[in-house]
Order: C-alpha cells, then sequence, then structure tokens
C-alpha cells in the first residue's frame, strides 16, 4: 500500500462519521429539542462530576491534616465547626453524586431514546428504498448483505452509539473541565499529566485505522455468509436433492473462518491499544505523584489540591483507557454507517419522472416503437422490437430460453427502462405515467408466483389492498379456488408457509390466479404460468385463466405453441429480436422457425403418447 492511501485509510473515521451524519441530518433535526435537553442534561452531569472530590479537598486540608499535626484549626476560616464542616462535605457529596445521576439519567434515556428514533426511521426508509430500487440493483446483490445492511448494521450503530458514543462524550467533556482545574490547581504538573495526549495520538493512530479496515471487512464477510445462508435455505430443496450439502459447507465454512479471522483481528488490536494507554497512564500517574509531592513539600500545593489533583488525573485513566475500545467500536459502528449510507444513496434506475402523472384507466392499446434494451452497456437483449397490440387481445410470446421473452414483458412493467425506443399504452409513453399508477392496472401470473407467510384471504388481497372479503371470494371462485381454500383447516383465514410450501403447485397458481382476478386490470401478464403442473392441474388453471383474461389485452410467454396457437397475435423472438409475428395460420403458412418448431413440438408430443399407451 502506497503511504498516500495509507494516510488516507488513518483519516478514515472522521469523514465517515461525518458522511453518516450529513445522511441523517434530516432525521436528526426531527429529535433536535430532545437532543438539546439531553446535552443539557449532559452539561450537569459534567460538572457536578467535576465537584466530586472537591469536599474531600476541605476534609483533608481543613480537618484531618491539621488535626493530625495537633495544629490550630483552620475550620473557622469558613466560620464552621469541624464537625459542622465534616457535615456540610458529607452531605455534598450524596447532594452532589444524587443530582449528578439524575442528570445522567436524563441525558442517558433522553439521547438513547431520540437514537433509537432516528435510526427506527432510517431503518424503515432503508426498508422502502429497497423496494424502490430497480429489479437490475436486486438481481446484481445478495439479498443476505442487504438483510444484514437493514437489521444487524443499522443495530450495530444504535449499539455504538447509546452504549459507546454517548459515554465517549461525557468522558471527553469531564477530561477537557479537569484539565482546566487542573492548570488552575498547578499548570507544572498538568503539562506533564498532558504529554501523554501527543504519545497517545502517535502510537494509537495507526492502529484505529487498522481496527476499522478489519472492521469494514468483518461487516462485509458478515453480508457474504448471511448471503450464503439465505441462498442455502431459499434452496434446501436442490441441495438435498443434488446432495451439495457437503460443497455448500465447505464454501460457507472458508467464508465463516474469514469472517473470524477478521474478528479476531479487529479484538486483538482493540485490545492491545486499551493495554497500551493503561501503561502510558501507570507511568504519567507514577510521575505526576513523584512530583506533585515535592510541590506540596515546598508548599506550593495544599494537600487536599494535590489529592484533587491525583483523583482528576485518576479519572481521566478511566476514560482515556476506554478511549482505544470506544474508538474501536466507533470504528466498526461507522463501517456499518457508511454500509448503510451506501444503500441509502444508490439511486434507483427506474423512477417517477418529475412531470409523471396518474395513469388514466387503461383501455389496453400496447404499442413498442424500435425498442431496444440491455443489462449491460454495450450489450443489448432486445434489438429494435416494435409491435402493436389492440384493446382485448391475446398475444403470445415463443421463442428458444434466454431470447429476451420475459424482459420484453418487463418492460411494459416498467421493471426496466428500454435504451431506446418507446412503449405506448393508449397512446401516451408509460414513462409519462407514475409507477404505481401504472402496474396497478397491469396483473401479472408468474410461472413460480411467490405466495407471503400470511392468511389466504390476505395473500389474495395483496392483488387489491382494501378489497373486502366478498371481493376475496369472488376472485377466489373466478380462479377455481375457492373449494380447496374451504377445505383447508381455518379456510380463508388460513396461514400459509413462506412462499405458500404446504400448498400444491396448482394450488398456489390458482391463489395468484385470484389475486390477479381481484386487481381487475385492463392488462394481463402470464409468464409460464402453467410450467411443472400436471395434467389435471393443469387443465384447472387454464381454466381459470381463461375466466380471468377474458375481454382483456392479454400477453402470454410460453414454450408450448399447441397451447397459444389460437392467439390474436404471435410474436416468435430470438436473438432479441422478433423474427416472425402473426396468428398461428400466418405462421405456418410462412413456413420459417415458428412452424419448424410447432411440428417437432407435434411429433414429441405425438412420440409421448404413444409411449404412455404401449
Amino acid at each position: 500500500m502506497s503511504k498516500r492511501s495509507k494516510e488516507k485509510d488513518l483519516k478514515g473515521v472522521i469523514p465517515g462519521i461525518t458522511k453518516i451524519l450529513r445522511k441523517f441530518s434530516p432525521y436528526i433535526r426531527k429529535e433536535r429539542l430532545l437532543i438539546v435537553a439531553s446535552f443539557f442534561a449532559l452539561l450537569l452531569e459534567t460538572g457536578l462530576r467535576l465537584l466530586e472530590p472537591w469536599p474531600l479537598k476541605f476534609v483533608f486540608d481543613y480537618i484531618l491534616i491539621p488535626a493530625h499535626n495537633n495544629t490550630a484549626n483552620t475550620a473557622n476560616h469558613f466560620g464552621l465547626s469541624p464537625i459542622a464542616l465534616l457535615t456540610l462535605s458529607a452531605i455534598s457529596i450524596v447532594v452532589i453524586t444524587g443530582v449528578g445521576s439524575m442528570a445522567a439519567y436524563l441525558s442517558t434515556y433522553g439521547m438513547s431514546l431520540a437514537v433509537i428514533r432516528v435510526l427506527s426511521e432510517v431503518r424503515g426508509n432503508v426498508f422502502n428504498h429497497l423496494q424502490s430500487l430497480s429489479l437490475s440493483f436486486h438481481q446484481k446483490s445478495k439479498s443476505g448483505d442487504l438483510i444484514t445492511r437493514v437489521t444487524s448494521d443499522i443495530e450495530k450503530m444504535r449499539t455504538v452509539t447509546v452504549k459507546t458514543a454517548l459515554p465517549l462524550i461525557t468522558n471527553v467533556l469531564s477530561l477537557v473541565g479537569m484539565l482546566v482545574i487542573m492548570f488552575f490547581l498547578n499548570w507544572e504538573l498538568a503539562l506533564v499529566a498532558m504529554t501523554i495526549f501527543p504519545i497517545l495520538t502517535l502510537l494509537t493512530k495507526n492502529m484505529i485505522s487498522r481496527i476499522r479496515k478489519f472492521a469494514k471487512q468483518h461487516r462485509d464477510s458478515e453480508g457474504v455468509l448471511a448471503a450464503t445462508t439465505g441462498e442455502t435455505i431459499g434452496a434446501i430443496k436442490v441441495v438435498q436433492v443434488l446432495s451439495l450439502q457437503k460443497m455448500l459447507h465447505g464454501i460457507f465454512s472458508q467464508q465463516n473462518q474469514k469472517s473470524l479471522d477478521e474478528a479476531i483481528e479487529s479484538l486483538r488490536l482493540s485490545a492491545a491499544l486499551e493495554r497500551i494507554v493503561q501503561i502510558l497512564m501507570a507511568i504519567i500517574i507514577a510521575i505526576v505523584l513523584w512530583r506533585g509531592s515535592h510541590v506540596v513539600l515546598h508548599k506550593e500545593l495544599s494537600p487536599g489540591e494535590l489529592l484533587v489533583f491525583m483523583t482528576y488525573l485518576r479519572n481521566a485513566f478511566e476514560p482515556m483507557r476506554k478511549l482505544s475500545n470506544q474508538v474501536g467500536q466507533i470504528a466498526k459502528a461507522t463501517a456499518s454507517g457508511e454500509r448503510v449510507v451506501e444503500l441509502l444513496d444508490y439511486e434507483p434506475n427506474v423512477r417517477d419522472n418529475p412531470s409523471a402523472k396518474k395513469a388514466h384507466p387503461f383501455f389496453g392499446t400496447v404499442r413498442f416503437e424500435n425498442v431496444s434494451f440491455g443489462y449491460d452497456t454495450g450489450t443489448e437483449i432486445l434489438q429494435d422490437v416494435s409491435f402493436v397490440v389492440q384493446p382485448g387481445q391475446q398475444v403470445a410470446v415463443v421463442g428458444p430460453s434466454g431470447s429476451g421473452k420475459s424482459t420484453l414483458l418487463s418492460l411494459i412493467l416498467r421493471l426496466y427502462d428500454p435504451l431506446s425506443g418507446r412503449i405506448l399504452i393508449d397512446g401516451q409513453d408509460i414513462r409519462e405515467y407514475t409507477i404505481d399508477s401504472l402496474r396497478q392496472q397491469i396483473s401479472v401470473v408468474l410461472q413460480d408466483s411467490v405466495l407471503f407467510a400470511a392468511s389466504v384471504k390476505e395473500n389474495i388481497a395483496h392483488g387489491r389492498l382494501g378489497a373486502t372479503d366478498k371481493e376475496v371470494e369472488k376472485a377466489a371462485r373466478l380462479a377455481n379456488a375457492h373449494e380447496f381454500i374451504m377445505k383447508l383447516p381455518q379456510g380463508y383465514d388460513t396461514i400459509l408457509s413462506e412462499r405458500g410450501g404446504t400448498l400444491s403447485g396448482g394450488q398456489r397458481q390458482r391463489i395468484a390466479i385470484a389475486r390477479a382476478a381481484i386487481r381487475q386490470a385492463p392488462i394481463i401478464i402470464l409468464d409460464e404460468p402453467t410450467t411443472g403442473l400436471d395434467n389435471a392441474s393443469e387443465r384447472t388453471v387454464n381454466a381459470a385463466l381463461a375466466k380471468l383474461t377474458e375481454g382483456r389485452t392479454t400477453f402470454v410467454i410460453s414454450h408450448d405453441l399447441r397451447a397459444v396457437e389460437n392467439a390474436d397475435i404471435i410474436l416468435y423472438v430470438e436473438g432479441g429480436r422478433i423474427l416472425e409475428q402473426g396468428t398461428h395460420r400466418e405462421l405456418m403458412r410462412l413456413g420459417s422457425r415458428y412452424s419448424t418448431l410447432y411440428r417437432m413440438q407435434t411429433i414429441i408430443t405425438k412420440g409421448d403418447t404413444y409411449a404412455l399407451e404401449a
């Protein structure tokens, strides 16, 4: 690593904290009254903490030492008897500690409450922001890492802020106050005490940057671990069928060991830094005690004042001893905060234009005009796609796997935006509509329809939030789902397992169709909705789909050409281009790619039928 980059690392924590505070400032401003009140309580606590050793000074200088030396009692200097002065000093210790404790409680509770509110709002906005990010972002990101940022990274910031940063502020203010009083008592001893600061700075500067570096690496490794765990659990059926447990355990073990090594190195550096501070403070205390005793013997400082001075120095030792660990913890939290800010700073590729307006109720005319699209610059998945669909027509999109069929229909939903060309609905560019109002008028049924860990009724109502129970049941009947739903343990109130794993494939699809039906959208998109179903389930689902799509503009992606031969328009897509379009009869008469593929599928199907009959 070059010297210049190393220096940049050394200064990494402060810019990181500044960046986080700047990003979170709108949330912090909402809690400014609570923060200001808590800060005043903090100042009161600090002031009272500085007063704590002074009653001992009066007891030593005006009561104990004169009594021990059999000298004249100087307590009359205050107009009080020794007993009165002793009593007042004892009471003042209780009062100072009691009021200081109350101030500490108010400052800690108030600041903690403000921090929790701020970070809770941040977490909510991060979650909301994640949902708004483009599909391309989620396809490139690991879900486990994103989950770590939303959960444990923000929790790390909360814990460190409440348990480390706030005590650090108190300790720093107390330290400054102690130094001021120490200079007032004896500037020579104060200068000796202050020599620890430049020495400590030089010794710990490099270690702090290294702690931060390993903390950042550790947080990233934890994100990778979460991603690996999430992927494995999400595909556990495939893992077990293919006997991938040992291989995946090996991968996980390597990642886990890497995370462990980084955590251990970070802890080792923090522990070493803490011990360095401890040794330095012991040396300084010894020097100050030796020199301070000479000052007292020369009558330049009273024994009580030396006691106060040494108390301050000992009290300063504790926050300085903790400083290394606190800075290490803050470095780790800064790494977590930077990961959260990085996520918040990521702008979605697809978003509402400033002039976007709410879409009117669609009639269902869809037009593609010279549309091209690619996930990465320079690589086009779709090239110069053009076609027109009239309201109520059914369009079949067919072709080889990987030809761009699903991508083409994703553009209608504005999951992506074209690189060039435009898509119009009812003669209006869809980018002129707000995304939410556009998608509200399009229903989708996918090959692997995802159901949520909620009741059947809630899963169907997700198609149109606020739907009544009657509307839910009507949609379920249309989807041929009502009968099997009523046979479930609690009917429509039955809670489904994650992704609807306790239902059969056909049942899941019928609930997904009901969810699409309740939307009553004028445009329907069906992406391989019957793939993987048995014959009986396929017939039931197809009957439901026929009722769902009746009179609506419908796009169907299918590998089975015989299932879509009655479509009004068939688009044959290959290599990102529409090579053929027309009705089934027109394309068969053309005698090109579509007709060849159709005949091949017919021969294969007949061969399978003969084999079954035999």
